[in-house]
This record gives C-alpha cells, sequence and structure tokens, in this order.
C-alpha cells in the first residue's frame, strides 16, 4: 500500500508540474510579454548572478599563486585562506586596510565637492537671472563626454616634478620651481581632478529637480518671517533629497570603482586604492587576492545603495508637483550677475577649455620638458616612416596602431550602443507590460545589479568567469567578444531605465488594438512599440556610445593587442612615458566622442539624455 501510494504521488507530482510548465508555456505564447521577461531573466542571471557566485568561488579556493604563499596548497579546494591573508595577515595594512582607506577618503571627498560644485551651479543656471543660461547649461555638461582622467593627464604636464616623473611639467619649466610631490601626484591632485569630472551627475539631476520646484512654496514662507537660508533648508532641501541622494549614490559609486585617475596620478608614488590594488593583484596573477577585494568594493557599493534608500525611504512623500498652478520666479543677481557669469566661465575654462589646450601643447613637443617655441614639432601627429620618433613609435594619423585602437574604439561603442538600446527597450516593455508580477520586479532588479559593481571590480569578476570555457561557450578571454559584453552588461542599468521610461509613456490600449486586428508581436513591436520608443531607446544608444568611448576601468584588463581600444593605448603610452602620444591620442578620442555626439543629437533633432532619471 505504501509503494502504491508513493507511486501515485510520483506520477501526481509528475502531472503536475508537466501541467504547470505547459500553462507557463501556453501563458508565454499567448502574453509575450511574459516569455521575453522569462528570457531576459534567464540571460541576466547568466550575466550578472552567476559572475558573483564564480567570483566569489574564486576567492574561497587555493590558486596557483598560492602556492609559494602558503603551506599544502590543493589547488581548487575550498580555504579561507585569503580572507586571513587580506583582512588579518602581516600584509594586510598594505593589501587592504592602506587602499581601503584611500578609496574612502577619495570617494567622500569628491562626493562632496562635486556635489557642492554641481549644487552651486545648477542653483545659479535654474534660479537666477545669469545671463546665457542655454549656453552655460551646455557647457557645464561637457566634461562628462571627456574620459575622467583627462584632467589627469592635463594635471600632470602641468604639474609634474623631475623627481618622480622624469621631464620636467609646464610649471616647473616657466617659473624654474619644482611643485611637491603632494601636488604632483597622489590624493591631493587624484580628489581634485576627479571632483572636476563627477560634479556633472550631481548638476544634471539637482537642475532637473529644481525645475519642478514650485517658487511659490518658498514666496509662502518668506511670507511667515523665513529668511532666504531658512528657506531652502526648511522648504527646498527636503524636496531636492531624492535628487541630492541619487546624485551622492552616482557619485560615490562611480568614484570608489574609477581606475584610470588613481592609476595615472596615485601610481607613480605607489599611492594604491581598491581599483588600483585590485589591478595589481590580478596583474601579477595573484586572483585569490584580487577577487577577494573585489567582493569588498561590491558589498560597500551595494551597502551605499542601501543606506541612501533607507534615509530617503523614511519620508513619504516628495511632490513637487501637482494639478495646482505651478510658478517659478527668478532670483535677481543685480549687479553680481555678470561677475558671476564671468566666475562660471572661468571654471568651464579651466575644466574644459584648459586641459585639452595642455594635452595638444604637449603633443607637439619634440623634446619631453621643453616648451620652447623652437621645441614644436608635428612629428608626434604627421611624422611617418622617413623620420623615426626617439620613442620609436609613428605619428597618429601614420600609425598603424592608433588607426586599429581607433576603430576598434568605434567598432565597440556601436556594437554596444545597439545592443543596449534593443535590450533597454526589451527590458522596459517585460517589466511595464508585466508591471506588479514577480518577474517583472526581478527583472527590473536585475537589470540594475550591474551598477552596484565598480568596473573594476566587474571586469576581475568576468576574467575569472570567462578565463575558460563554460558549458558550450567556449574561453572569451582575449576576444572582442568579451569586451563587447562586459560593455553591454555594465550599461544595462543607464538604458534599462531609458527602456522603462520610454515604455511608460506608451498606452497599452494601442498595442491591444493592433492585435485585434490580428498583427503578430513581431509586428507590433516593429510597427508601433520601435516608433514610438525611439527617442528613448537613441538616448540610451547615446549615453552608452559616450561612456564606451571614455572607459578604461571596465576594459583594463580584458584587452590584449588585438583588442586595444584608444583609452587602454593612452594609459599604455602614460605608462611608458611618452606624454607626446598619449596627449595627441586622448585629443583624437575627445575629438571622436564629441562630434559624433553633435552629429547624432543633429539628426535626432535634440531628443534628450534621459539616462539620469
Amino acid at each position: 500500500m505504501n509503494k502504491v501510494s508513493a507511486l501515485d504521488l510520483s506520477n501526481y507530482s509528475r502531472r503536475s508540474f508537466i501541467k504547470r510548465t505547459g500553462s507557463l508555456i501556453k501563458n508565454a505564447l499567448v502574453r509575450p510579454e511574459s516569455l521575453v521577461s522569462l528570457i531576459l531573466s534567464l540571460v541576466l542571471v547568466m550575466l550578472v548572478l552567476y559572475p558573483l557566485t564564480e567570483v566569489i568561488k574564486e576567492a574561497f579556493t587555493f590558486q596557483d599563486y598560492d602556492q609559494g604563499l602558503a603551506d599544502e596548497v590543493q589547488i581548487g579546494t575550498w580555504t579561507i585562506f585569503h580572507v586571513k591573508r587580506i583582512f588579518f595577515g602581516e600584509m594586510s595594512w598594505a593589501l587592504f586596510y592602506k587602499p581601503f582607506g584611500n578609496s574612502l577618503i577619495v570617494a567622500f571627498s569628491v562626493t562632496i565637492l562635486a556635489l557642492t560644485t554641481g549644487g552651486g551651479l545648477a542653483w545659479i543656471v535654474v534660479r537666477t537671472n545669469i545671463p546665457f543660461r542655454n549656453f552655460l547649461n551646455t557647457l557645464v555638461v561637457t566634461p562628462y563626454m571627456m574620459p575622467s582622467w583627462v584632467l589627469a593627464l592635463a594635471w600632470i604636464s602641468f604639474f609634474k616634478n623631475d623627481r618622480i616623473a622624469g621631464a620636467e611639467g609646464i610649471f616647473a619649466y616657466f617659473f624654474e620651481v619644482q611643485p611637491p610631490d603632494w601636488i604632483a601626484y597622489g590624493l591631493f591632485p587624484i580628489i581634485v581632478t576627479l571632483s572636476l569630472h563627477y560634479y556633472v551627475y550631481s548638476y544634471l539631476l539637482i537642475s532637473g529637480a529644481l525645475t519642478s520646484v514650485d517658487t511659490s512654496l518658498e514666496e509662502a514662507g518668506a511670507c511667515i518671517g523665513l529668511s532666504r537660508w531658512r528657506q531652502f533648508r526648511v522648504i527646498t532641501a527636503p524636496l531636492l533629497l531624492p535628487a541630492l541622494g541619487s546624485a551622492i549614490v552616482m557619485t560615490f559609486i562611480r568614484v570608489i570603482g574609477t581606475f584610470g585617475t588613481p592609476a595615472l596620478l596615485g601610481l607613480p608614488v605607489r599611492f594604491f586604492t581598491l581599483p588600483t590594488q585590485i589591478y595589481t593583484s590580478l596583474t601579477s596573477r595573484n586572483l585569490g587576492d584580487g577577487f577577494m577585494l573585489a567582493l569588498v568594493l561590491v558589498l560597500l557599493s551595494a551597502l551605499f545603495i542601501f543606506i541612501n534608500s533607507r534615509m530617503i525611504g523614511v519620508r513619504k512623500s516628495f511632490v513637487t508637483m501637482s494639478g495646482k498652478g505651478f510658478r517659478r520666479n527668478e532670483i535677481t543677481l543685480g549687479n553680481w550677475k555678470w561677475p558671476l557669469f564671468i566666475l562660471i566661465g572661468f571654471f568651464l575654462f579651466a575644466v574644459v577649455v584648459l586641459p585639452i589646450g595642455l594635452l595638444f601643447w604637449e603633443s607637439i613637443i619634440l623634446e619631453p620638458g621643453i616648451y620652447s617655441l623652437d621645441n614644436l614639432t608635428s612629428h608626434y601627429w604627421f611624422g611617418d616612416n622617413s623620420k623615426t620618433f626617439i620613442d620609436g613609435e609613428l605619428g597618429v594619423f601614420m600609425n598603424d596602431h592608433i588607426i586599429k585602437s581607433i576603430w576598434n574604439s568605434l567598432k565597440l561603442a556601436f556594437i554596444t550602443s545597439v545592443f543596449c538600446g534593443l535590450i533597454g527597450v526589451l527590458v522596459g516593455y517585460a517589466v511595464v507590460r508585466t508591471r506588479g508580477t514577480f518577474s517583472s520586479r526581478s527583472l527590473e532588479a536585475m537589470a540594475f545589479t550591474p551598477y552596484i559593481f565598480p568596473a573594476v571590480a566587474l571586469s576581475a569578476i568576468y576574467l575569472g568567469m570567462f578565463a575558460r570555457p563554460i558549458g558550450f561557450i567556449p574561453a572569451l578571454y582575449g576576444t572582442f567578444v568579451l569586451i563587447v559584453l562586459i560593455s553591454v552588461v555594465k550599461a544595462l542599468p543607464f538604458t534599462s531605465r531609458t527602456g522603462i521610461s520610454a515604455m511608460l509613456q506608451i498606452d497599452k490600449s494601442l498595442e491591444e488594438a493592433a492585435r485585434v486586428i490580428g498583427l503578430g508581436w513581431f509586428k507590433r513591436m516593429w510597427r508601433i512599440i520601435l516608433p514610438m520608443a525611439a527617442s528613448g531607446m537613441i538616448s540610451g544608444m547615446l549615453l552608452t556610445y559616450i561612456t564606451v568611448m571614455r572607459e578604461l576601468s571596465l576594459i583594463i584588463l580584458l584587452v590584449t593587442p588585438s583588442t586595444e581600444v584608444l583609452t587602454t593605448l593612452i594609459y599604455e603610452y602614460q605608462s611608458q612615458d611618452l606624454s607626446q602620444h598619449a596627449g595627441a591620442t586622448t585629443i583624437v578620442l575627445v575629438i571622436l566622442i564629441v562630434s559624433i555626439h553633435i552629429l547624432i543629437r543633429l539628426i535626432t533633432r535634440g531628443s534628450q539624455i534621459k539616462g539620469f532619471s
């Protein structure tokens, strides 16, 4: 009797499973959005969640490198050796605590300075009668289109001294005074240069929030006797809290995971942050330590996002717009209008024009460290085989290595942008059309998850994951496919946001009407969804193009000579003290980013970037 009952129970369970599976398949065929959600969820599990389990596995198993560090090492077996070595060993201070402290100091300092700068500029441009407001609004966001380490290269050209960098910089040449080491390299220049780049995030988010704040609320505060400062502190600031929180999180996570600027300005004086320490560990084949440090970065970013969400979550409402009358009055600057405009102009000149000018100057001097007119040359731009340079490299436009890197950069940016645009719309479609369900929430969460991975940490994860075959997927390390794949995954949080925003604006009844007249899902997507979501898709593609073209931290561990792109080539030139080639190639990169950005804007007639919303 027990055997029969067990058999019946087994048959019932099997029939029940088959019935549920058939029901899911039938539902997916009837509701394609469910099938799209399922497929995308499986892909993201493979590309986002599985890599995290792989890096945890690698961090807690013995690696080849450990044979010289520990006794009785059995490669591939589970161990807490790297936990002890990183957090409690004799080398813990050098491997973790000092880089960790440096990272926190840099991240918090940059976040405070960037928030202050970006918020102040947003207030002036949005809330005052500053002249040429639209012109300033365009210029203020220009640094976003340049790599964050462009300012670092310009800083080195101006402030480097002959004690560390060999040839002296522009300041030492003209003033005959060698800048101290703490100004030329290390903590101070890293904080300054990163702050002058990442203030754009705060500006975009806070200016958007200020635009929607009704100034009649502040006027009401003035009527009851509140000073202007108390109006801001009691009324305006609380309404800006979500934007401030987003700006803080975005800036902190970007800075904590950035590699280029800390590497260029820190490594020459052995100033390590977590990303540069991860890079050093992995390039020396010390995979266990590198992956353990990568986990620290991931956990730190996730913790910061969680704390921010809890802090904002205590507020029940941040409503700034309603059906009532809306008014936004400008603050009259009076006699301060033009001095303030000139001051902002000087700031933008120092942040945008001056760095490019310094790098161009660096690219046209023949002998490093000599900035006189009789040392100018065009060799580093147009030199051919008839005259070899001192360093053995040909000019930018004659150098096959540079031209190949330009092609790789454009190819990577184009392919990644197209994939991200399409995937962003599909994610938005699946999330919005299944909103309120577990699959919708799961898909939206997984699409955002890559944001918590600092770039160099995600690079380390993919390096370990794809260094060997996974089932039917061959080893991808050293291939261009891997660089495209990680670029798509890292950009997914932004493109999925644009996709969701675009789909929320498309009424579901339009698709239902098309379904009634017999249009299949593919035709509905092609004729209705994609054309109506084109603006959001193009915005996501443009944001991805800019991000990928200037990316270094994400791919520095993955490129090979055959997959070299402009950013990694520039870093290689600078590391070899070939400052002329580094400057020239950086200018080429900036021109490519800005020109294609302008071209796309002209073609799409100024559609707005929504990736920050």
